[in-house]
């Protein structure tokens, strides 16, 4: 719900998806564009090298799978000791 919330901020009508599965978490369209979202939630890589506030060291729980990329799902992030949302720039 904080993704829902972060998104509706933003100026985002939000769908979700209504099952447990799919590659696809939320829907959200905004000035005419459609974007498909997958929401991962952060993890410390190590307790060493990561830091919650800056989000060093912090990794996805998931990467996209290769259906994701093919439907150009973008991975949005949440940070649980922060509650921040970020989405995640994704290389060609």
């Amino acid at each position: 719900y904080y993704a829902v919330t972060w998104l509706w901020d933003r100026g985002y009508e939000v769908f979700q998806n209504s099952g447990c599965s799919g590659p696809v978490d939320l829907i959200a369209i905004k000035n005419n564009k459609t974007t498909l979202i997958d929401v991962k939630t952060l993890y410390a890589r190590g307790k060493r090298d990561s830091n919650w506030e800056t989000g060093k060291g912090l990794l996805p729980s998931g990467k996209r799978t290769k259906k994701q990329i093919e439907m150009g799902v973008q991975l949005l992030t949440f940070n649980p000791q922060t509650r921040k949302l970020k989405f995640v720039e994704h290389v060609k």
